[in-house]
């Protein structure tokens, strides 16, 4: 399963990235980092104690990205420059997802349980975007760079630019609609 999903992995890289060159991904941060975490992940299902949030910790000083170990991340996955990527404890992450330098996928302080997004099967998640909280965003969606998306699920087949997030393509069509806030549980110190 870890091997299928490195192929597909380094397969991401070259459909992603026009400027890799023969086996140049050996160098990428974000291979680095997804490589570590494919491993760390499945220690941390064993829950083997303190060595999987160890090697995250060692991968983020080697590369720039912070990935927990608990985070579920699909086939095809590829981070383009690497420097500053953060993804949460809860997050999942489908199939042939992107990510640019600077993405924070996290959560709010407020939820207990799932705490960061979902992203489903080929989202793009472009430079300095932020997705905080449980919030669903599904397949086939572009997330513009700088994109703030807090606590509002993302339709299938949409584009997403601006702060706060606003649609602005839905379906190959130009529109301007809000995102539709996320249904959670309200938060309370009396837990």
């Amino acid at each position: 399963m870890i091997f299928h999903k490195l192929v597909a992995d380094v397969k991401a890289i070259y459909r992603n990235d026009p400027a890799v060159r023969n086996i140049e991904f050996l160098l990428y941060p974000g291979w680095h980092a997804i490589l570590m975490h494919r491993f760390i992940h499945v220690m941390y299902n064993l829950h083997i104690p303190f060595f999987p949030r160890l090697f995250s910790q060692l991968s983020r000083f080697l590369t720039g990205v912070e990935i927990h170990p608990g985070a579920t991340i699909g086939a095809g996955f590829f981070i383009d420059h690497g420097a500053g990527v953060v993804i949460g404890e809860t997050a999942e992450i489908g199939d042939n997802c992107v990510l640019f330098h600077n993405v924070t996928l996290g959560g709010t302080g407020k939820h207990k349980g799932k705490r960061h997004p979902t992203l489903g099967n080929n989202v793009s998640v472009g430079t300095g975007a932020t997705i905080l909280g449980p919030v669903v965003i599904c397949n086939n969606v572009n997330i513009g760079a700088n994109t703030f998306v807090y606590m509002v699920d993302i339709p299938d087949d949409c584009t997403v630019v601006g702060t706060p997030a606003l649609i602005v393509r839905k379906d190959g069509e130009k529109v301007h609609l809000k995102p539709q806030p996320t249904i959670v549980p309200e938060y309370s110190n009396n837990d």
